[in-house]
C-alpha cells in the first residue's frame, strides 16, 4: 500500500459512512431505550434478564452498534479512506462493511462468552444461598477489577491501536477481501481489549441501564477521541475502584439491587 491513499479527500464518501453509523447508532440507541421500558424490574435484574440466547444476543448487536459505531468511526473512515485511493488507482477495493462486519463478529463472539458465563453464573447462584446473598458484592469485585484494568500495560497497548488509525493500517494492512476480514477481527479484537470490563460491568449495573450505557459510551468515546484520553482513563479507573469498594461496604447502592 503506498502513503498516497492517505491524502485522498474522498467527500461524499465520507459524509455518507458518518451518516450511515450515525444513523444506524441513533437506531439502535431507539431499540435500546425500548426495549428497557418493555422489562419489568425483576427481568432486569438478572444478568441474561430471562432471555434466550438469540433474543440476548440481539439486544447485544444492538448495544454494540449503539456504543461503539461512533467510537469506531475515525478507524472505519479511514479504511475507507485508503480504499478510495485504491480506487483512484484503479486498484481492487473491498466495502467497508466488510471490515465493519468482522469488527462486530469480533464483539457477537464476546457477546456469546458473556451470555454463557451469566446463565451459567445465574444456575449456581441458585445452588447457591451464599453466592446468592453475595451477588452484588460479587458485582462490586467486577467493578473494581474494571477500574484495576483500566490502568493496566494491555489495556494502554490496545487503547494506542485505537486511537492511532492511519498508523494502525500502515503497519496491518491486508490486501483483499480476506485481508479485510482480518484487519476487522484484528481491530476488534484490539477494541475489545481495551473496553470488554467496561462492558462487563453492565451485568450488575443493570444490562439494559441505558444511563449506565451512555457513560461508558461516553467514556469510550473520550478514550479513544479526545486529547484528554489519559486523564479520562485514571479518573474513570479512580471512580471504578471507589464505586465498586463502595458496593462492597454498602450493597444497596447497585441499581441492580431491590
Amino acid at each position: 500500500m503506498t502513503t498516497t491513499a492517505v491524502d485522498y479527500p474522498l467527500p461524499r464518501e465520507r459524509n455518507l459512512i458518518i451518516a450511515t453509523l450515525l444513523v444506524l447508532a441513533a437506531a439502535a440507541w431507539t431499540v435500546m431505550i425500548w426495549q428497557s421500558s418493555m422489562l419489568d424490574g425483576d427481568e432486569m435484574m438478572g444478568p441474561t434478564m430471562g432471555l434466550a440466547a438469540p433474543v440476548f444476543l440481539g439486544i447485544w448487536v444492538a448495544m454494540m452498534v449503539a456504543m461503539m459505531f461512533p467510537t469506531a468511526m475515525p478507524m472505519i473512515l479511514t479504511f475507507a479512506r485508503v480504499q478510495a485511493g485504491k480506487a483512484e488507482r484503479d486498484e481492487a477495493t473491498v466495502p467497508a462493511g466488510i471490515f465493519v462486519a468482522a469488527y462486530l463478529l469480533v464483539w457477537i463472539t464476546f457477546g456469546a462468552a458473556a451470555f454463557a458465563a451469566a446463565s451459567a453464573g445465574e444456575q449456581l447462584a441458585e445452588r447457591s444461598m451464599w453466592l446468592m446473598d453475595n451477588a452484588a458484592r460479587v458485582g462490586g469485585a467486577v467493578i473494581i477489577a474494571a477500574g484495576v484494568y483500566q490502568l493496566s500495560p494491555l489495556k494502554r497497548t490496545c487503547l494506542s491501536k485505537c486511537r492511532s488509525p492511519m498508523s494502525w493500517l500502515l503497519n496491518s494492512w491486508r490486501d483483499g477481501l480476506m485481508g479485510a476480514l482480518r484487519m476487522g477481527v484484528e481491530h476488534g479484537t484490539y477494541c475489545l481489549g481495551c473496553c470488554w470490563l467496561l462492558f462487563v460491568i453492565l451485568f450488575p449495573l443493570g444490562m439494559m441501564n441505558v444511563a449506565a450505557m451512555a457513560l461508558i459510551t461516553a467514556l469510550i468515546f473520550t478514550e479513544k477521541s479526545l486529547a484528554i484520553n489519559r486523564l479520562a482513563v485514571t479518573l474513570s479507573a479512580f471512580g471504578l475502584i471507589a464505586y465498586g469498594a463502595l458496593v462492597l461496604v454498602s450493597p444497596e447502592v447497585l441499581p441492580t439491587v431491590m
